[in-house]
């Protein structure tokens, strides 16, 4: 019996392995990245999500028509509304992403996307791949870029995340091989590593930053680990003004609430779990993950979104109206920028911190003990409009 188990288990390995290989060789082959200035016009999706996604999602576009208005009005921006990425229709349809949906997304040249539910065991939906996930591998979003910044703490943190490998690449393709076993996967490719540690490297030199920090288990996990640290090292050496270290996942998760330290880091660059977890960490000390916004970006699409989920007990209780926007007006605001609007994302950025960390006029707290999400909303563009916007924040971060 465990003999034809064990074939069995081979046989499923031997097919993801030559996926692997499938995947290595077209990252080898995708070189030319998207030039956003040539495109006329740039289209943005707009994914609503699930749960508070559908309240938050249009808070985030409010804020985009207003600082792309005159774009819009030329049409060199339009917004292109993508409806079928709900957890209902995912679940009717048993995929991540139903096919005629991806081909809108793929239509589409950047996503601002609400969050998604993911099934997990014992809730009443299928057990289908995370949506996340899923376009993340479809549109080879292989780098999660997500900045934390507290100036009163002298944090100004920039993470790269790995998206489409480690630990939930193959999340999805785990097995149980008896009633007694169960196995799941992590791959780290040579070219996958190579290419989130060029980009981390990149942003350092261009933002005059000399130092980077690669996090790893390296010690224990010395295979797929392994070969992370040991490509970051190979890279750095290219990069003679930049400084290395490499902290174990453990340790950093310390270190990072750790006053004495905190400040002194700037940017990471990690696998895919290891990312999740210590970006969701890093946003709780920036106010909440539900200040914090996240980029995904590939050579030939790019997609935004909230780092947090899509709180389906906020909306059974009623509390969606009052769900913090922020999350996701951070992410418009690096959409802006990865498209060739430094000028209006710089705007919502200080508006974010003058609302949420500096003047704190009105509060939102995710219950009627604070604002609704429209009400903050008008509150962060009454400040995006006011020409001491830049001076208010230059005091705050003072």
């Amino acid at each position: 019996m465990s003999k034809e188990l064990i074939e069995k288990a081979k046989e499923k390995f031997g097919a993801i392995i030559e996926d692997q290989f499938r995947r290595i060789k077209k990252i080898k082959e995708d070189t030319e990245w998207v030039n956003y200035a040539r495109l006329k016009p740039v289209i943005i999706g707009l994914c609503w999500g699930d749960g508070i996604g559908r309240v938050i999602s249009k808070h985030a576009q409010t804020v985009l028509s207003h600082v792309l208005k005159d774009e819009i009005a030329k049409g060199k921006v339009i917004f292109r509304d993508i409806a079928g990425l709900t957890i209902e229709n995912r679940a009717k349809q048993m995929k991540a992403i139903p096919d005629d949906v991806l081909e809108e997304i793929k239509s589409c040249h950047v996503i601002l996307k609400g969050p998604t539910t993911t099934p997990q065991t014992g809730d009443k939906w299928p057990n289908i791949e995370s949506a996340n996930v899923a376009m993340r591998r479809h549109l080879d979003l292989f780098a999660n870029v997500r900045p934390v910044r507290i100036p009163r703490e002298g944090i100004d943190w920039c993470f790269f995340r790995e998206n489409t490998e480690g630990a939930y690449l193959l999340g999805s393709k785990g097995f149980d091989i008896s009633e007694d076993m169960s196995v799941d996967f992590k791959v780290i490719t040579e070219p996958g590593a190579e290419r989130i540690i060029r980009m981390a490297f990149e942003y350092a030199k261009k933002n005059n930053i000399n130092r980077v920090t690669v996090v790893t288990k390296s010690n224990v996990i010395k295979a797929t680990d392994g070969r992370f640290s040991k490509t970051a090292f190979r890279i750095a050496r290219e990069y003679p003004d930049i400084g290395l270290d490499e902290w174990y996942i453990d340790i950093m998760t310390a270190k990072l609430i750790d006053p004495a330290r905190s400040k002194e880091f700037k940017v990471f660059v990690l696998p895919n779990l290891y990312g999740d977890i210590l970006t969701d960490e890093a946003a709780q000390l920036q106010g909440g993950v539900g200040t914090a916004g996240s980029a995904n970006i590939g050579k030939k699409w790019a997609m935004f979104e909230a780092i947090h989920g899509s709180a389906p007990r906020m909306v059974k209780e009623g509390r969606d109206k009052f769900a913090d926007p922020s999350s996701m007006i951070r992410a418009s605001a690096m959409l802006l920028r990865h498209i060739g609007f430094p000028g209006s994302a710089r705007k919502i950025e200080m508006a974010l911190e003058v609302c949420g960390q500096y003047e704190k006029k009105i509060i939102i707290t995710g219950r009627d003990t604070g604002v609704t999400g429209e009400e903050y909303t008008q509150y962060l563009l009454s400040w995006i409009d006011n020409p001491e916007l830049e001076e208010k924040w230059e005091i705050g971060d003072e």
